[in-house]
């Protein structure tokens, strides 16, 4: 009689630990897997075999849906914490200021400016930035002097290359738009093709200028190799 007691009671006890597993398995199967949306917890609750009710309070789900990057939690145990992400973020290199390719003084470059105003007022903004390519690439040519100041105030037979030299123009204040033309001419980004000549066909009357073979007109100018 007691052996048929005791075994009962060990059948018993066998068959409701194996009852908490099948409840508990797909609990933690759940607990541990992401949900993406479109899982109701009607869905859920259907395929674990869990209270509905008891998923929507535990994830606090005013609705039918869980959403993505929430981790359904098990009415039966602690809520997992939402695990953060550990990549660093992306940093976007910063945009590296244009450094001029030639380097000059503030005097040489107000005076560069100056002699700019003076052989382009009037024209574009483009046209400033020619004329002032211009005289760089004098600087860098062989048969031009070396520097800047050199270059705007060399003598050519009986007169100044430049005519705002010769007449005084050249000691008139240089606008703002002059300015910016000489730094943006400085970054050497287009060097106009090497032109080292630039004139007005319309008041030009050096015959010998016209020869030169033309790169390019902007406004009123005629640039020239």
């Amino acid at each position: 009689m007691k052996n048929n007691y005791m075994k009962k009671l060990v059948v018993a006890c066998v068959a409701t630990f194996a009852l908490i597993g099948l409840q508990i398995n797909p609990a933690e199967a759940i607990t541990q897997s992401p949900v993406v949306k479109g899982d109701s917890p009607w869905e859920l609750g259907q395929q674990y075999g869990l209270d509905t009710d008891k998923i929507e309070q535990v994830n606090n789900q005013p609705n039918d849906w869980v959403y993505i990057e929430e981790m359904l939690q098990n009415p039966d145990q602690p809520k997992v914490k939402a695990i953060k992400s550990s990549k660093p973020a992306i940093e976007t290199p910063e945009k590296k200021q244009e450094e001029p390719a030639v380097s000059i003084s503030n005097e040489e470059k107000d005076l560069f400016a100056r002699l700019v105003e003076a052989e382009a007022k009037g024209e574009s903004y483009e046209g400033k930035v020619a004329v002032a390519t211009v005289v760089l690439n004098r600087v860098d040519s062989p048969h031009f002097p070396n520097t800047v100041t050199a270059v705007i105030k060399q003598v050519v037979g009986n007169s100044y290359a430049f005519s705002p030299v010769q007449n005084g123009e050249i000691k008139k204040p240089a606008s703002d738009e002059s300015k910016r033309a000489v730094e943006e001419a400085l970054t050497r980004n287009d060097r106009l093709n090497d032109c080292i000549y630039f004139y007005n066909p319309e008041i030009a009357t050096d015959d010998w200028i016209r020869t030169r073979e033309v790169v390019k007109t902007i406004g009123d100018h005629v640039f020239a190799k």
